[in-house]
């Protein structure tokens, strides 16, 4: 998306409506907690902490699109983008950050140990943790970076480093990634600037990138969730002009697609544009976040219909709505896939947001920042304890 355009009203381009709170965290292994067969039940909120500002900025409004993830004992945080001089809704531009955090928790809180800038700008990439560190997928508005592959990783005292790993042969946002042996496998989302359905991987020892089978189903598909589970990979929902709520498998060894179970608990069915999800175990994803389908659809469709002041009424009313009345998804939701099924451990008691930073660590989750109705971002960072029976 264009520096200075808003992510809900360039009508022209219907998929950016939207587009442009998520940020695709996955992980290659499970934590050492994981292995065992008991499943989490419930997670206990309570508040993370802050984030100091920006530098250059008084304060920090909180950001959406972060690059997320973990190394060693501490977690990476930074990026992202909102809207600091003026509301989406009068039209104010948009903002990306070349800020990077390193925290730690200290009793229940993350605590910062490091903050530091990149030379350029970054949001809506896919962040990989790894033994490695963290891989960090595309994700820049600079299209001369919007193509690298970066590990970003922590020394004994958390001082961060970044490495440029190699570069793809486009830029990539709003995509997801994940990686197994020595290929990182991405794709979807928008490739130069353009959405897509196309997959690819990409090797982190020789720079190649080769394209792979394209996922099923639309054309186009924007903010999905995605976690490498056992020797598959599990994409669900996202979405262009409307919200999906579907499901595939991707079998690395066959380069081979196939239906996996749709997102839905009971008769309900659950869209997850925009969510963030972790890897809890080598059978098991979790999710928080994702637009309203029924809203998310009627409000594409009104803002690209309407003319004159029948558009600038509901404008007035969709923008000045308050958070809860956008009905985002605020249910805790589990994939397991060796049942291909969905649960729920019931729900954030918070705001739901959507392109949050979240990062699994042990028995904690963290989920940081994210937006939580258009075009509004929260400062806010929660951690979560993990409960198993």
């Amino acid at each position: 998306m264009k520096k200075g355009l808003t992510c809900l009203v360039a009508l022209a381009v219907v998929s950016s409506l939207f587009i442009g709170c998520n940020t695709a965290n996955t992980t290659e292994k499970a934590t050492d907690k994981t292995e065992t067969t008991k499943e989490v039940t419930k997670v206990l909120w309570e508040h993370g902490g802050d984030l100091e500002a920006q530098k250059g900025q008084d304060k920090n409004i909180g950001t959406a699109g972060l690059l997320a993830g973990k190394s060693g004992d501490y977690i990476i945080v930074g990026g992202g983008a909102n809207f600091p001089e003026e509301p989406v809704a009068k039209g104010g531009p948009k903002k990306h950050y070349p800020d990077v955090y390193v925290l730690k928790e200290e009793n229940g809180e993350l605590k910062q140990v490091d903050h530091t800038t990149l030379d350029y700008e970054i949001g809506y990439g896919s962040s990989i943790t790894t033994d490695e560190g963290v891989y960090y997928i595309g994700g820049s508005p600079d299209k001369n970076e919007g193509d690298n592959v970066t590990l970003f990783t922590t020394d004994e005292k958390g001082k961060i480093t970044s490495k440029h790993v190699g570069d793809l042969p486009f830029t990539i946002s709003d995509g997801v990634a994940a990686k197994k042996g020595n290929k990182i496998y991405f794709g979807l989302g928008k490739q130069d600037g353009k959405a897509s359905n196309k997959f690819y991987s990409f090797d982190v020892e020789t720079g190649k990138t080769e394209e792979l089978a394209s996922i099923p189903g639309e054309s186009t598909r924007n903010q999905a969730v995605a976690q490498l589970l056992g020797d598959n990979i599990y994409i669900f929902s996202g979405g262009d002009k409307i919200a999906y709520t579907d499901g595939y498998k991707y079998d690395i060894k066959n380069n081979t697609w196939e239906k996996a179970s749709d997102v839905k608990i009971g008769d309900e069915a659950i869209s997850l544009l925009g969510a963030s999800s972790v890897k809890l175990n080598d059978e098991e994803m979790m999710v928080i976040g994702g637009f309203n389908k029924y809203i998310y659809d009627n409000a594409v469709k009104q803002l690209n219909t309407l003319k004159d002041q029948e558009l600038a009424d509901f404008k007035a009313g969709y923008f000045g709505a308050d958070p809860s009345e956008f009905n985002w998804n605020k249910d805790i939701l589990i994939y397991n896939s060796a049942k291909d099924s969905w649960r729920t451990i019931g729900e954030v008691p918070f705001d739901a947001p959507c392109g949050e930073g979240l990062i699994i660590d042990d028995n904690k989750i963290y989920s940081i920042n994210g937006e939580i109705k258009p075009g509004t971002r929260t400062n806010r960072m929660y951690s979560g304890t993990l409960f198993n029976e």
